[in-house]
């Protein structure tokens, strides 16, 4: 029989089986209880820090999981809460900007299988105990693994559920040898055409106000772009703006965020917009000035030149970021799956899991989905 206790600390802490959760509402502070450990590039300090002050709007709900026995943080999981169609629903702080959601999990932080599940189980446990009665964890885009560690939360979902992947590059040691093996793309061509305007040069910016001056420009030109596809732009609305400007405001000296650029006398040809940690590179946003310069492939080229000098920097791990387009398979890009996870808190979000589920489980099923997207006046765009 599972143990469950609840008394306030900040709002709210559970005990399930020897392992405690605390319910912290001030990212601030719960950054100070586990700020080293296990984690991907959007569980960086910079990433959550401006993610938490640019969406002031939601409420922050960070999970501390630590061993009761003795003491020591586990896992700090940031998520926060909001009410949609009357449902309180818990999700990790994303809203679409992070390409992952994981724990953060600490350095000496092991477990087993069963391990994984008694974590997850307190999480759950500890959110369905809460006063402010949650009825919905939904938890997207997991990977299998925080670095060399095992994901816990992914045991409560189904390995490779989510509809969207990573797209990961490995280049190896050797550059040239990767580049040979894209050579169908003719980045060298395209970069002599680009090469032949007056004042061409390829820069990564460690300037913060060059930084903001570049995410200007790709603001616009992402949004040109998506206004002629007919599609709605929302990275630069107030939010947005500021939270990738906070991002690079912080991380771009240090080589975190990562802000490239082809640019010429003629203007500012390609923009990049990445982030890095460790031998890892996400590559998250890219910009070109039009069909005036298709003649090099700038948005390719941009692209291209940003993981050349990555490399001699010694990143190795490329992942050109959620959504399966053409373009990055001729990078030579491998699919890396993530997983969705969707748990009742209540009988109220009881309806919600079992449409995720349906949906995950009509993913499996290519040809039934579409059948199913026509039938509900979805086809295919």
């Amino acid at each position: 029989m599972t143990f469950l206790s609840v008394e306030p600390l900040d709002g709210r802490v559970s005990s399930t089986s020897g392992i405690s959760v605390d319910f912290l509402r001030d990212w601030r502070q719960a950054a100070l209880r586990l700020n080293a450990g296990y984690r991907t590039a959007f569980q960086h300090g910079y990433w959550l820090g401006a993610w938490y002050q640019a969406f002031h709007d939601v409420a922050p709900l960070i999970a501390v999981i630590t061993d009761s026995a003795t003491g020591k943080d586990i896992a700090m999981v940031p998520m926060f809460s909001h009410i949609r169609r009357g449902i309180r629903v818990v999700e990790f702080a994303d809203l679409g900007v992070s390409d992952n959601n994981a724990p953060i999990l600490a350095c000496d932080a092991s477990f087993d299988a069963a391990g994984a599940q008694a974590i997850s189980a307190a999480l759950v446990d500890g959110l369905r105990a809460s006063p402010d009665r949650f009825d919905l964890l939904r938890l997207k885009k997991l990977p299998a693994y925080v670095g060399a560690k095992q994901n816990p939360l992914v045991s409560l979902g189904r390995l490779g559920s989510c509809s969207l992947n990573g797209n990961l590059v490995l280049t190896g040691d050797d550059y040239s040898d990767y580049q040979a093996s894209i050579k169908r793309m003719q980045m060298p061509r395209c970069w002599r055409v680009f090469s032949r305007h007056a004042g061409a040069r390829f820069e990564i910016v460690t300037d913060v106000v060059r930084a903001h001056e570049l995410l200007g420009v790709m603001d616009m030109q992402q949004h040109e772009r998506m206004r002629q596809l007919g599609s709605r732009f929302v990275l630069n609305d107030e939010a947005h703006a500021r939270f990738y400007r906070d991002v690079a405001r912080q991380g771009v000296a240090e080589g975190y965020a990562v802000i490239s650029a082809l640019v010429c006398d003629e203007g500012i040809v390609g923009t990049t917009f990445g982030i890095r940690y460790g031998a890892t590179y996400y590559l998250l946003r890219i910009g070109h000035a039009g069909r005036q310069w298709a003649n090099c492939s700038p948005g390719l080229l941009v692209t291209e030149r940003t993981m050349a000098a990555l490399h001699a920097q010694g990143v190795r791990r490329f992942d050109l970021s959620i959504g399966n387009h053409d373009y990055k398979r001729r990078f030579g890009a491998k699919p890396v799956p993530l997983t969705d996870v969707s748990v009742a808190l209540s009988w109220r979000g009881l309806p919600f899991v079992l449409r995720d589920h349906a949906a995950q489980g009509l993913r499996r099923h290519p040809k039934l989905a579409a059948l199913a997207a026509r039938a509900m006046g979805k086809g295919a765009r």
